[in-house]
């Protein structure tokens, strides 16, 4: 499952977590990234301590058994986390979805846990690239909260899963499988037993984040084109 941040990922992620045929992974590439590239995130020293940094390391896991000897394995990533260099031959061997939303929602819900933001960050162009070269279902998380179980059911059906009622509700609290990162990122999904309702009016953007709204567009209009409805 790929996606930019703020997108429902971690929900989606706890979702299938919850089916008992499924073992999850929180963003493998995450440490990778954050030591090739130096990027100032938050928990930055953390991330690099206590998850593994080396990305040829996280791609053959990538192509390991599957934890506990579940059948299915939900991998969670983030395009922009994938620079130059970093393997994506195991993606073959997996069915590809892409996570989408609106990049207002995204932009807005980013800012309130991050001050930098660059175009770069919350990923649309990497997105929009990746899905060009390794194809793969493309889902809008604002459809999902607007119907839950409509929307998984219809994401289980295109890719030849059964669908499981336990997706639509989880126990609140942090999960053994999430990322040392979930103390700072995690706290709304740490409260919640299942997925938000649907959303509001899109939000109000200030003047220096327009840019970056504007540079999102394209690619998210080119993703959303696309999307199981």
């Amino acid at each position: 499952m790929w996606s930019g941040p703020r997108n429902l990922s971690t929900a989606m992620m706890y979702a299938f977590g919850n089916r008992a045929d499924f073992a999850v992974w929180d963003e493998p590439f995450y440490a990778p990234y954050l030591k090739a590239t130096g990027a100032d995130h938050p928990m930055r020293a953390e991330i690099i301590a206590s998850h593994e940094t080396d990305p040829e390391v996280v791609g053959r896991q990538c192509f390991d058994t599957i934890p506990a000897q579940k059948p299915h394995f939900y991998m969670k990533h983030m395009p922009h986390h994938m620079i130059e260099g970093f393997p994506l031959d195991w993606t073959s061997t997996c069915i590809n979805i892409h996570l989408i939303r609106h990049p207002a929602r995204v932009i807005a819900s980013y800012g309130a846990k991050r001050d930098e933001m660059t175009l770069e960050d919350i990923g649309y162009t990497q997105q929009a690239a990746l899905h060009g070269e390794i194809g793969g279902f493309v889902i809008d998380s604002s459809d999902i909260r607007a119907n839950p179980e409509g929307m998984l059911r219809k994401l289980c059906a295109a890719i030849g899963l059964p669908f499981d009622p336990a997706m639509l509700h989880w126990d609140a609290g942090p999960r053994e499988a999430d990322g040392v990162w979930a103390t700072h990122w995690y706290n709304t999904v740490h409260q919640s037993t299942g997925f938000a309702g649907a959303e509001g009016p899109l939000p109000e953007i200030s003047a220096e984040k327009r840019g970056i709204l504007s540079g999102a567009m394209q690619p998210y209009r080119h993703l959303s084109a696309q999307k199981i409805v």
